[in-house]
């Protein structure tokens, strides 16, 4: 996030937490938890909003469907859509591609050392850190520190049940 409003020219950033993936069956920290988590993290930050629109839908949410509803309530003159890299294998498959291709400008967060095509503009992050690690693991030092004990609680609380 803070390398998103540092390199990207932009007068707002929407963090908007998914309800679930439309790509997965079930998710492991849930919606309003990681909501909390978002908010906590970036919330307060000028120029961040986090948006529950996906999360109030209470299913999967196509982005196509979430980039409409951002373009209705501000239609910008310039809309970047920053997924992780590790969603670029898949991206042709998602809803109505070529029609969210056609409204947004892809911004790739760099995961696991994934080559970013030159298409694409490369956010050149270097965060190594993924949920499934955490929930495995319960190893959280990449974790930030605001929710750190939370996130491995909430991830050993499952863990047990």
């Amino acid at each position: 996030v803070l390398e998103a409003l540092e390199k990207l020219d932009i007068d707002k950033l929407i963090i908007m937490p998914t309800y679930i993936n439309p790509f997965k069956q079930s998710f492991s920290a849930d919606e309003k938890q990681r909501f909390l988590w978002v908010k906590k993290l970036w919330g307060h930050l000028p120029k961040v909003e986090i948006c529950d629109f996906e999360t109030k839908q209470k299913r999967p949410v196509p982005s196509i469907e979430s980039v409409k509803y951002l373009y209705k309530l501000y239609n910008p003159s310039k809309f970047y859509l920053l997924i992780g890299a590790d969603h670029l294998e898949k991206l042709h498959l998602w809803h109505d591609f070529e029609k969210l291709n056609s409204l947004v400008e892809f911004v790739i967060a760099n995961r696991n050392d994934i080559e970013i095509p030159k298409n694409f503009k490369d956010l050149k992050t270097d965060k190594k850190i993924a949920s499934s690690f955490i929930r495995n693991t319960l190893n959280t030092n990449e974790v930030c520190e605001e929710i750190k004990d939370e996130v491995k609680k909430y991830y050993e609380k499952l863990q047990k049940n």
